[in-house]
């Protein structure tokens, strides 16, 4: 049960969990959720792991221990950690076309979860929360900073590329789906 927890907590990312979230998902009484959950919060401390179950306010999250955070902060300053994936350009893209924009606003157009990656680029600068929104519950917003634009080589957000122009583009150019760019490599014995 604690794996699935683990897993569950893992998905879940920066929102958590409530008890009452874990025990519908388990189908379990608030006492075993309650217990599975302080089992895998002693398991790692016990075990000396990197992670840990914190309670924040209702919400119980899976966490870093704080102190390894230092290792984390040589992590996400390395040079060769400033390569962008393919997930964090397509997020940077859709907030620096949507700007203001919060996070749900994000997921919602990529089609997937976004907090891994908007943690990231928080971390890197190159987006920072910029006020919240009127929506309920009132979403924290983001924008891009003077460092995406560095990173970029961008004077200012006036010399992004059109979009309607990309898009036009694309349109003219569709892209073979059945032809890869790669080829297969020889494994010689």
């Amino acid at each position: 049960m604690e794996g699935i927890i683990e897993g569950l907590l893992y998905v879940q990312g920066d929102l958590g969990l409530t008890l009452k979230q874990i025990e519908d998902i388990l189908e379990i009484d608030e006492e075993k959720a309650k217990d599975a959950v302080l089992n895998l919060k002693n398991y790692y401390v016990e075990n000396n792991r990197g992670l840990r179950i914190n309670f924040l306010g209702n919400t119980i999250k899976l966490t870093t221990c704080e102190e390894h955070k230092d290792y984390y902060k040589k992590l996400l300053e390395e040079p060769s950690s400033n390569n962008l994936s393919q997930s964090a350009l397509e997020t940077l893209a859709i907030i620096a076309y949507n700007e203001p924009i919060t996070r749900g606003n994000v997921d919602s157009l990529r089609g997937v979860d976004s907090s891994y990656v908007m943690r990231r680029l928080l971390a890197k600068g190159l987006i920072k929360e910029c006020g919240r929104s009127e929506l309920p519950g009132r979403p924290i917003l983001y924008k891009t900073t003077d460092e995406f634009l560095d990173y970029f080589g961008l004077s200012s957000k006036e010399d992004l590329p059109d979009i309607s122009t990309l898009e036009a583009e694309e349109d003219n150019n569709p892209k073979d789906l059945y032809t890869s760019i790669y080829k297969e490599m020889e494994i010689n014995e």
